[in-house]
């Protein structure tokens, strides 16, 4: 490091911006005793608190019991130099963001490599104090931008889970009761009872499915969601889901038809995945066939396509499983296509729907192999 750390006089009583209650706490890294007394000196006049150390090491483990508000680094240490410690802060994902202020000697090329590696800002030697105060102040405020926003991001988080928690509760016990009508347990209901009976016990069910799909993209979004991997058959799981649905499509007139391939069916079939996740995919998919289908089919095809692997997915297991679902339905409009997979997006039609049903899919399956 330089000598002189600052070029211009110094004056200790400059005004400070108003600022928050809360004291920003900043963590100095420097080899240099006399500088971090500078700049401690300094920055303590502002307002904040600054705790010191001399090496790299020491700042980790500084950070990782106490992460500060702010860093200020030097680059040229002996040893663990600014820019490994930059890296291996930027590397912890179990640290809350922390903004790093590189204090440089070096070249263009060089702050640009910090800048890669993860610092959020730079200065050069020898420094200029007002400049030093004014970065300092400026990635405070993106600190506490941040900060503001993962509040508001958890307290968000926070209210969607009780929300979700609270209306599955009676949804619940609607569908409880809902059943006892319907099987007659409460006393024998006439033919137009049964069938509002009926038609109000399918709404409920509707809802409670939307309430719990919200609640699975919530633990999705918020890294909540453990997988659980084991074979799954994907033709006999299709098999199931057909089962439960096919009363909806025949009710609408339409024909639900399901064709596999391969000679050994069992093992071409058989993937590691969470199965009721997949379930929850495949029940998704045909669900929303038979909703946007008014007259014709719906066709569901199950194969093992090995031409798929020579080009676009070399990094593959050798068999790639295929699910295609067709219907004769509108179809989704190019102008749609781009955001399918984003929560609460629905495209231009006149029904509706949650907009979670394609989300679903992606939380689930990560990248799924479809074809439409």
């Amino acid at each position: 490091m330089s000598p002189s750390l600052f070029t211009s006089p110094i004056h200790m009583n400059q005004p400070s911006l108003t600022r928050s209650a809360k004291t920003d706490r900043i963590l100095v890294v420097d080899d240099l005793p006399d500088n971090c007394f500078l700049i401690q000196t300094l920055l303590q006049e502002e307002g904040y608190h600054i705790d010191v150390v001399n090496n790299g090491q020491a700042a980790l483990d500084y950070i990782e019991k106490s992460p500060p508000d702010l860093l200020l680094l030097d680059v040229m240490m002996p040893g663990m130099d600014g820019y490994e410690v930059t890296r291996r802060i930027r590397h912890n994902t179990k640290l809350p963001f922390l903004p790093i202020l590189l204090i440089t000697a070096y070249d263009q090329p060089s702050v640009a490599r910090g800048l890669d590696i993860g610092a959020d800002e730079f200065i050069r030697k020898p420094v200029e104090f007002d400049e030093l105060v004014a970065r300092v102040r400026s990635l405070l405020r993106l600190k506490h931008s941040v900060d503001e926003r993962d509040q508001i991001a958890r307290q968000r988080e926070d209210f969607v889970s009780r929300l979700t928690h609270d209306l599955r509760t009676p949804l619940v016990a609607a569908d409880r009761m809902l059943t006892l009508f319907q099987q007659g347990a409460l006393g024998e209901l006439s033919p137009a009872m049964q069938e509002a009976v009926f038609s109000m016990l399918r709404s409920n069910q509707n809802l409670l499915k939307m309430v719990n799909m919200l609640l699975e993209v919530y633990r999705y979004e918020a890294g909540r969601k453990t997988l659980t991997f084991s074979p799954v058959n994907m033709g006999e799981l299709i098999q199931e889901v057909i089962g439960e649905l096919s009363l909806l499509a025949s009710e609408k007139g339409l024909a639900l038809t399901f064709e596999r391939s391969g000679s050994d069916k069992g093992a071409v079939e058989t993937v590691m995945g969470d199965r009721m996740e997949l379930r929850r995919v495949v029940t998704n998919l045909l669900g929303n066939a038979i909703k946007f289908t008014d007259s014709g089919s719906i066709q569901m095809r199950l194969s093992a396509d090995n031409s798929l692997n020579a080009a676009s997915l070399q990094h593959q297991p050798p068999s790639t499983i295929v699910l295609e679902v067709e219907d004769t339905g509108p179809g989704i409009p190019a102008a749609d296509q781009p955001t399918l997979f984003e929560s609460f997006v629905q495209g231009n039609h006149r029904r509706g729907g949650s907009g979670l049903a394609a989300a679903s899919v992606t939380a689930n399956c990560g990248c799924p192999r479809w074809r439409n």
